[in-house]
């Protein structure tokens, strides 16, 4: 059943729709849902209810399933129903018992696993909004299949996984239809989201990359919305997911939450790479917390990989049923090293390469035969399709082989289950075995080695059935494909390439003769990370870093702008606003003496132009402003004097700040003086050298050579590299120069040094303190750049205000380029818009000239 609030969005996917409109009926979850998708209150009048209930903090969780399993009831008479139970091995479920269950409501949205006749919908979502409160998202079997099984399962999965579709047969080729289907269903969930959030107040936490459009919906609706978002797929290197055809709108709508999630470095480290490539959005680390600045929201990046519920896995281990299975394994395998695999049966866990690596260990090792067995515990696999019949036929005929070379009466060296197992039978074989091995080829996190170290622990009866002492210390061994989202955290496991089938054989080996204490003092390691890094920690701990993120929510202005899904919100302080061009015209109008700051690269001209020369257009505007006897306009750029004096020369009346202000002169006649006293620019000789290093090192790079100072730009280099590059030569530059008289600064796309004491904001200085010796104190101010340099001036002017160097009551205007973090207290967006501004002032200065 589809909500009532749904529309087709198959234009929205294109970009060609008009926003959507949602409708939220209520404000705090309700207590009746009459009809699927309109919601009633029934006890309005309880405000002590009411009230209780607004004490407590809601965190909606969002995900393509419910934690719910559904059963189908039959009575005598020949009727049907429904019953529903908690799905205890949920995630979505375990979360919850890390938090305070009587201070905050959990509110689940997300399908069923089973699926819904339409004439029972409405009496089901009533049964799980009292019983349960689950929201759920009822699609028709064509859409489900078409955004499931299509576009999640044959397209973002394979490709999230590093399959390229470089044939019909590997993975699936992108298909516009399935991409529809999948924005239409993440519609569907926002329209069910809206009718039981409060914006102001609930937590949004969306999982995984069913729902990677979702954001966009939800911050459309609510600028505002408190949102996390957590991955538990791997995230592909840029040179994988840049195949994508819809790249830019996952990565955009990912932005439009406040939090995004990944389990390990390397899956934000790719992410990050991909923003910075095709969206051009770099990011920062501040104090620990990585972020980045995407229209004035800081979007915070969490790495913490997921863990287990410690209390499930014990309460399982104590059971009755599991001591009665491990005495059975035991005595089964009697007398053999039991080896354990348990995978999904896909084509990325790997299984037929751990069946080669078996083989190849018997094959080396002829004494091991009959000694040493392998269970491969094969779950049924989550998708449909070609490529899973295919690795099923593969996986059982490389058992049928291996066991035929290897067997003998009463031994097969591969026990494959396939059929599914209980939960504390799997448990049983994870206490019974003396290694597990894991060898997918690519997986998001796979959390069976957490499972394997806490059985492996074990309790006092287990012990007991095991033959061991309670004070006997534990031990246990992984072998871990290096591919795995796990696999950074078990730095006792044993890590190996799963495609190199030698390597994994040996350390099969390495795993069953290892010394006891060393399997031991492994064991220790990993039981103390497991067991304090559980479900409830990451939980936690994703929710307290989403609540840091949400904080500054209430005070900053936001508003959206874009169409379709590229839509994005714009949030900035109550007094950083956009510069408006009626204002600062009427401001100019109403003043007599004017100081006008203006920075060139990425000011009056674009960081992107490949002729940097000023054109014939911004010289009459330079031009027409300078001639004005009351204004003092000032052109203040990191550029060398000579070309400066070159582009400018047409501009008589218009001064000059050359190399950040270390040269100076008021007109286009008078001589250059210095800023500051003349330096020796002997430290040249040391620096060019190292920067010549990174030149050479860094394809794309140069250096720019200047009187006083030296940069070294990565403007046209490979961005990630010159980043990782600017980095090293600036910590090289400031070890090699300690002892000299310059600082070494960072800038947009490069590493500068310059002397010390150099800035625009020395500029400033000079120019409002030259005025106020002529008797002229400016009543209108307008400074404008784009980088960090310019910070200083905006600085400087801000500062100024209330001294002498400024009349009372001026018209002071720092204006910054881009929506960014700035001293300067306006904005305008890119040079067109700066262009346009100056052309206004310049038509106004010719008609008062006049």
């Amino acid at each position: 059943m589809v909500s009532r609030s749904y529309s087709n969005l198959m234009d929205l996917a294109s970009g060609e729709a008009q926003s959507p409109s949602f409708t939220r009926l209520s404000r705090r979850i309700p207590r009746i849902m009459t009809v699927a998708g309109i919601i009633s209150d029934s006890d309005d009048g309880d405000s002590s209810s009411s009230s209780s209930a607004a004490q407590r903090d809601r965190i909606i969780i969002v995900a393509n399933q419910l934690p719910i399993k559904a059963h189908r009831k039959t009575d005598a008479g020949g009727g049907g129903g429904w019953t529903f139970t908690w799905d205890d091995d949920s995630i979505l479920l375990q979360l919850k018992d890390g938090l305070a269950p009587d201070e905050i409501d959990f509110i689940y949205v997300g399908c069923l696993k089973e699926d819904i006749h339409p004439n029972d919908q409405d009496e089901v979502s009533q049964i799980l909004l009292e019983s349960f409160k689950c929201v759920p998202t009822f699609l028709p079997p064509d859409l489900f299949s078409r955004y499931y099984h299509g576009f999640c399962k044959q397209q973002l999965w394979p490709l999230f996984h590093y399959m390229l579709p470089l044939s019909p047969d590997l993975g699936g080729r992108f298909n516009r239809s399935l991409w529809q289907a999948y924005v239409s269903v993440n519609k569907i969930f926002a329209d069910r989201i809206m009718e039981v959030i409060n914006p102001e107040e609930d937590f949004v936490w969306v999982h995984d990359y069913h729902l990677m459009v979702l954001p966009t919906f939800l911050r459309k609706r609510f600028n505002r919305v408190k949102l996390g978002f957590f991955l538990h797929s791997p995230f592909p290197s840029s040179e994988i997911y840049k195949t994508l055809p819809i790249r830019e709108e996952l990565l955009r709508a990912m932005l439009n939450s406040d939090l995004i999630g990944f389990h390990t470095f390397d899956y934000a480290r790719h992410f990050l790479s991909c923003c910075s490539r095709m969206l051009g959005i770099s990011y920062e680390s501040k104090r620990g917390y990585i972020g980045l600045e995407y229209y004035g929201r800081t979007v915070s990046i969490k790495i913490l990989p997921v863990g287990i519920h410690m209390g499930q896995l014990q309460s399982v281990l104590s059971l009755p049923e599991t001591e009665s299975k491990v005495a059975e394994l035991i005595n089964q395998f009697k007398g053999k090293t039991m080896l354990l695999g348990v995978d999904d049966m896909d084509i990325f866990k790997g299984i037929s390469l751990k069946l080669l690596a078996m083989e190849q260990l018997l094959s080396q090792n002829p004494e091991k035969k009959g000694k040493v067995v392998l269970v491969q515990i094969a779950n049924p696999a989550r998708g449909k399709g070609k490529d899973v019949k295919e690795v099923q036929d593969e996986t059982f005929l490389t058992v049928k082989r291996i066991n035929e070379k290897f067997g003998e009466p009463g031994y097969d060296p591969i026990i494959l289950i396939d059929t599914p197992l209980k939960f504390y039978e799997r448990v049983a074989y994870y206490v019974v075995a003396e290694c597990c091995l894991v060898t997918a080829v690519r997986d998001g996190m796979n959390l069976i080695p957490y499972e394997y170290i806490i059985s492996r622990q074990g309790n006092e009866k287990l012990d007991k059935v095991l033959g061991l002492e309670n004070s006997a210390p534990k031990k246990s061994m992984l072998v871990l494909s290096e591919f795995i989202g796990c696999s950074p955290s078990l730095s006792g496991a044993i890590r190996v390439n799963p495609w190199n089938i030698d390597v994994v054989a040996e350390a099969m080996d390495s795993a069953i003769i290892m010394a006891g204490p060393e399997k031991q003092l492994r064991h220790e390691k990993h039981y103390k990370y497991v067991s304090t890094h559980d479900v409830a920690y990451w939980a936690r701990s994703f929710l307290q870093d989403l609540a840091r993120t949400c904080k500054d929510h209430v005070r900053r202005r936001c508003w959206g702008i874009g169409f379709g899904l590229s839509f994005r919100v714009v949030a900035l302080d109550p007094n950083f606003r956009k510069l408006a061009v009626e204002h600062i015209v009427s401001a100019y109008r109403r003043t007599t003496k004017r100081a006008i700051l203006l920075d060139y690269d990425g000011t009056l001209m674009p960081q992107n132009s490949i002729d940097k020369k000023p054109s014939s257009k911004t010289l009459d505007i330079i031009n027409t402003l300078s001639r004005d006897k009351n204004n003092m306009v000032f052109i203040v750029s990191g550029r060398r004097r000579d070309t400066l004096d070159e582009w400018f020369s047409s501009c008589e009346r218009l001064g000059i700040a050359a190399e950040h202000g270390y040269f100076m002169r008021m007109k286009r006649d008078e001589e250059w003086e210095t800023c500051v006293p003349a330096v020796e620019c002997n430290w040249k000789q040391i620096a060019e050298p190292v920067m010549q290093l990174y030149t050479e090192t860094t394809d794309g790079s140069v250096i720019e050579f200047k009187e006083t100072a030296m940069g070294w730009c990565y403007e046209d280099a490979d961005p990630d590299f010159g980043s990782c590059q600017a980095k090293e030569l600036l910590d090289h530059l400031e070890s090699v120069l300690a002892n000299e008289p310059v600082t070494v600064k960072s800038g947009q796309n490069g590493v500068e040094v310059k002397p010390q004491g150099v800035s625009k904001g020395l500029v400033a200085k000079r120019l409002l303190t030259l005025m106020q010796e002529k008797g002229i104190s400016p009543d209108f101010v307008l400074c404008i750049g784009d980088d960090r340099s310019d910070e200083d001036m905006f600085e400087v002017i801000s500062s100024s205000i209330a001294g002498p160097t400024i009349a009372p009551r001026a018209e002071v205007f720092a204006c910054t380029v881009g929506r960014k973090p700035s001293k300067a207290k306006y904005y305008l967006d890119d040079t067109v818009e700066i262009v346009r501004l100056m052309q206004g002032l310049a038509s106004v200065a010719d008609q008062m000239f006049v």
